[in-house]
């Protein structure tokens, strides 16, 4: 699936829209995954016609609205701890308050919702927020309000998202909505839908208009961009029955990424997530190609083990996905792969672990993001297959694979030392005032002293030293792409 950013993550809403007809407050947070942070966006757009400013202050929100994930039980249980925050605010600071929950978690639980956080005043899927404005009105008179209706063709083209709690520099442009791949533990093509693609003439739109208002990367988004495809909208599917002259007129992801590519040179370009049974070697030469095509690959694979990755219906082989990591090497010798890893899928023996662990020394990750397997209701896995490895043994493997990928992954950011790199300037650090915070292209965190650079400067940094997690070096001039 997607990459996942940190649970409880919050994306609180930092823009006011500036109209004298807006009145009402919002405030809205996201949980999960990059997808959600950008519909947030999108939701805070058509709420910015609706009346609404968006604020910081949940204190003074006429409406608060939580984007939810539902990938594991973890996620889900953070957004019920969050909801019951919001109870306690609303009993303190406004009684009128209402509160509604948005994506993934919106369209697992649909109504059930309602019963079961009193709070809640209204459930939105992520293929309804255009019906707002309706489910505004029925909340306005009092009644509770339900949309999680999942669309074959929506995917917001026409709607130009408010950037939240932006730095000005980075931003996410969705390309794709939905999944078809059907994994036998995600939930995705259940709360998302099925793969539809968005227009290239509304991407390429979007993302001149970032261009215009100084931004300088931009990350292309879908559940899985590889499959990204249009030749006049509808289903990946519905390609098979196309006439000629729309196949000859597709586009492609990579297709896609050389337009993106040339059509905006001094752009920096990241996308996520790719699937590897739909990543085709023409995309790692694309990247190649372009030196604002980032060096970085977000490549999920689950298991390292064969048994494993036909029972999660992954459809690639551990053969397959290593010859595919070795072609991207050969092409792109210096790129930065990341991973997703799940311990403890059912069934999964000790043999089974082993081989995930000599598939992360095999492809030598720069980082992953991994997790114990959690069920989750209307997955094949959780209709079929009983979760049968012990908390226990899950926790340890988990930990195994935590400690070898930090290992792998410090093994491969020692080899940036010594080398001066692009960095982007995106804030300050975390841990001084004196230094700033950018990634390079591999999308490594780099931090070195202020001096008299700015946040959106593109900058020559010589790496002197690394941790598990971050270089630290010193600016040593402009980029040329500055």
């Amino acid at each position: 699936m997607e990459k996942i950013i940190d649970e409880g993550k919050q994306g609180e809403a930092l823009l006011t829209i500036n109209k004298k007809e807006n009145t009402r407050k919002l405030f809205i947070e996201s949980y999960g995954c990059q997808m959600n942070f950008s519909d947030s966006e999108i939701v805070a757009s058509i709420l910015a016609k609706e009346g609404y400013n968006t604020t910081q202050k949940m204190e003074e929100a006429d409406l608060v609205l939580v984007n939810t994930c539902s990938i594991r039980d973890k996620a889900e249980q953070t957004v019920r701890k969050r909801l019951q925050q919001y109870q306690a605010v609303k009993r303190k600071h406004n009684p009128k308050m209402k509160v509604g929950v948005l994506g993934c978690m919106a369209e697992r639980l649909k109504e059930k919702f309602l019963e079961e956080e009193k709070i809640v005043d209204l459930v939105v899927g992520p293929d309804a927020y255009k019906d707002f404005p309706n489910l505004l009105e029925e909340i306005d008179a009092g009644r509770d309000a339900v949309n999680v209706i999942l669309s074959k063709e929506e995917t917001y083209a026409d709607i130009t998202p408010v950037r939240l709690h932006t730095n000005g520099v980075t931003a996410f442009v969705s390309i794709t909505r939905g999944c078809d791949n059907m994994c036998t533990f995600c939930v995705v093509p259940f709360t998302r839908g099925r793969e539809r693609s968005r227009e290239p003439q509304s991407i390429l739109k979007e993302i001149a208009n970032l261009v215009k208002n100084g931004y300088k990367e931009v990350t292309l988004l879908g559940q899985n961009v590889d499959s990204y495809l249009w030749y006049g909208g509808g289903l990946k599917k519905d390609f098979k029955n196309a006439t000629e002259i729309q196949k000859a007129t597709a586009v492609d992801f990579a297709q896609l990424l050389d337009m993106v590519a040339i059509k905006f040179p001094k752009m920096r370009i990241r996308f996520s997530t790719s699937n590897p049974h739909d990543m085709h070697l023409e995309v790692i030469e694309t990247m190649a190609k372009h030196q604002n095509i980032c060096n970085y690959l977000h490549l999920p694979v689950q298991s390292g083990s064969n048994r494993i990755l036909k029972l999660m219906n992954r459809q690639h082989t551990r053969e397959e996905y290593m010859e595919l990591i070795d072609n991207i090497y050969k092409i792109i010798p210096d790129i930065s792969l990341s991973q997703d890893m799940i311990a403890g899928f059912p069934t999964e023996t000790e043999a089974d672990h082993q081989d995930t662990l000599s598939l992360i020394k095999y492809v030598k990750y720069d980082y992953g993001f991994m997790f114990a397997y959690s069920e989750r209701p209307g997955t094949m896995a959780g209709r079929k297959m009983e979760d049968d490895v012990p908390l226990d043994v899950k926790k340890r493997r988990l930990q195994e694979i935590i400690d070898l990928q930090r290992a792998v992954g410090h093994e491969q950011l020692k080899k940036h030392v010594g080398r001066t790199e692009e960095v982007l300037i995106e804030r300050t650090s975390k841990k001084s005032k004196d230094e700033w915070a950018g990634r390079n292209s591999q999308n490594n965190m780099v931090v070195f002293p202020k001096e008299n650079y700015k946040i959106g400067d593109f900058v020559m940094v010589k790496i002197n030293d690394c941790t598990t997690a971050t270089f630290k070096g010193v600016a040593v001039g402009y980029s040329e792409n500055n």
